[in-house]
Order: structure tokens, then sequence, then C-alpha cells
């Protein structure tokens, strides 16, 4: 886990317990997710970084590019991150919102990366033998690495399954 995961986990873990507590997690997730699209701008980042920038002309700045995207509470989240000097940490917020949300609905996201595009077929049949795997629903999301040669990865949370030929000749390679 990375230090900025680590320095994230209490922000996302009072800002879950909040939206389960109002039954905002939809909401949430979707205020969580445009801020972490905004602090995930590369000329965002500079201004934050920028010791010129005081705090409230972050502020404004935050507020002013979120408007109607933040409820009070997102606003309050926001000022907070930008008081504390967290802003940074929106992106690493949301996913581990989104980590936590999955938990508690009994879902888990799963990556598959696959060397060629899956069928529909072939990805029912992943989704019911991780269903059995994991004990929990599954929401698959795919994409194509050709440098995998054949075969697939599979990502559920912190759990891998590599089944593909890169890996199986990395793991000969190790043997050998």
């Amino acid at each position: 886990m990375s230090e900025l995961s680590t320095l994230a986990r209490p922000y996302a873990e009072a800002v879950f317990k909040i939206a389960v507590e109002s039954k905002s997690t939809s909401e949430w997730s979707e205020m969580l997710g445009f801020l972490s699209v905004v602090m995930q701008d590369q000329e965002m980042v500079a201004i934050v970084a920028n010791p010129k920038v005081s705090q409230e002309q972050l502020t404004g700045l935050v507020l002013d590019i979120c408007q109607d995207q933040l409820k009070e509470q997102g606003v309050n989240l926001a000022k907070l991150l930008v008081e504390n000097e967290r802003l940074i940490l929106a992106p690493q917020i949301s996913e581990l919102f989104e980590a936590y949300k999955a938990e508690h609905e009994g879902y888990v996201d799963v990556e598959i990366t696959s060397a060629y595009a899956l069928t529909k077929e072939e990805q029912k049949s992943f989704s019911t033998t991780l269903k059995k795997q994991l004990g929990k629903d599954v929401q698959i999301t795919t994409s194509i690495d050709k440098s995998l040669i054949g075969g697939y990865l599979a990502k559920a949370g912190d759990k891998v399954i590599d089944g593909s030929v890169k890996g199986q000749l990395q793991q000969l390679a190790k043997k050998l």
C-alpha cells in the first residue's frame, strides 16, 4: 500500500461512515469521483504544490471548479483537505471509498486484462467462476494488453490471479 493511500485512509473511512449513516453512498461516490478527476489534472497538481498560492485562493479555485458537483458536506471535505494540505489525496480517497462501498454492498470490482478482447460468454464464465471463488458478486471491467501473449490477468482488490502466458514464462524463468 502506498504512502498516499495510508494518508488517505482516515479521510475515506470518515467519509464512508458519514455516507452510510446518511444513506448517500452514491452521492458521495459521485462527489469524490469528480474531485478525484479535478486533482488528477497536472495543472491543478502544480497549483496545489505552489507555495505562493494561499489556502484561501486554493479553496476558492477548487470550489469554483466543482461548483454544483459538491453538496454541502462535499464542500466541507474539500475545505478540510485544503486546510490540512491533503487535497492531493482526493484520488486515493475516492479509490478507498469505492472499495469500502463495494465491500459494504457485497460486490467486488474485478479488472480482467487479457491479450485479446473477451467475448460476452467468456466474461460471463469469468464472472461465475470469480463469484464462486471470492464469495461475492463481481463487477468486471476488461482491458487488452497484447504483452500478455495469451491468457488473462485478473485483479480483485489486492488479490491477483495470473493466468497469462507472460506470467507463466516469468515463473519458468525464476525456476530456471
